[in-house]
């Protein structure tokens, strides 16, 4: 645990040869968090902000596979906290919804090629007491919430974690040992807006289409006016 640094991905890679196992950083304030493609994580006092640094066999495919790892374990951590199943769902790839609000959101990041990829740094960022101001996201992003205004449950980010590592673990050894299928129907019964139209944009283009599945590699598949479409990393809207 961290009293305060920039941000616990960085550093996680700051660490990068140090780390021969599994080992979370529990960041008690970030002052440059990261999401997606860039953008800034704005999280405030009392949230949860950490990353679990690993070493990962299988090189990016199997990395890539923890991002639902980590999905499905905050969905059990915040419905062992809140006692709520019901009202959480995962939007694919690496969003946490309650009641339909962004809650939660995963990063994950390493740098290398192949077999010589750094660890493995999956950064979790939860609003446990507060959500970012609308004003303050980009458009067309999802309305965010935190869990308390949403349930009235104060946590705070060492209980969490509580919750949250042994929830990651289980499920990480369900994927060494049985492969990444069970995880994907996991994640599927939780989907959000399943069976629905949605629009995935990639850097070229915008596809709206029904929401039918995952495939076995985890790219999401959408049917539409041309038929199914495969798409390995997209944004989606809804």
């Amino acid at each position: 645990m961290v009293a305060e640094l920039d941000s616990t991905n960085a550093e996680a890679t700051r660490m990068g040869p140090e780390i021969t196992g599994p080992i979370w950083i529990l960041g008690l304030r970030q002052t440059a968090g990261r999401g997606r493609r860039g953008r800034n994580w704005l999280s405030a006092e009392g949230n949860f902000t950490a990353t679990l640094a690993m070493r990962v066999s299988g090189g990016p495919a199997a990395a890539a596979q923890r991002s639902f790892v980590a999905a499905l374990a905050l969905r059990d951590a915040l419905a062992d906290a809140t006692r709520r199943p019901e009202a959480i769902t995962l939007k694919w790839p690496n969003d946490v919804l309650l009641n339909g609000a962004k809650v939660a959101g995963i990063l994950l990041e390493a740098t290398g090629q192949g077999a010589q990829l750094s660890p493995l740094c999956v950064g979790i960022g939860v609003n446990l007491v507060a959500s970012p101001d609308v004003e303050a996201l980009e458009q067309g992003a999802m309305a965010p919430t935190s869990v308390l205004s949403a349930t009235g449950i104060r946590l705070t980010p060492e209980e969490f974690l509580d919750l949250l590592a042994p929830a990651f673990a289980a499920w990480d050894a369900r994927l060494t040992t049985f492969g990444f299928d069970p995880l994907r129907r996991a994640f599927l019964n939780h989907a959000a807006k399943r069976g629905e139209v949605i629009t995935a944009r990639t850097a070229r283009d915008s596809i709206t289409g029904t929401f039918t599945d995952i495939d076995a590699d985890g790219a999401l598949v959408l049917t539409g006016p041309k038929g199914r479409v495969t798409l390995p990393a997209a944004e989606i809207y809804f």
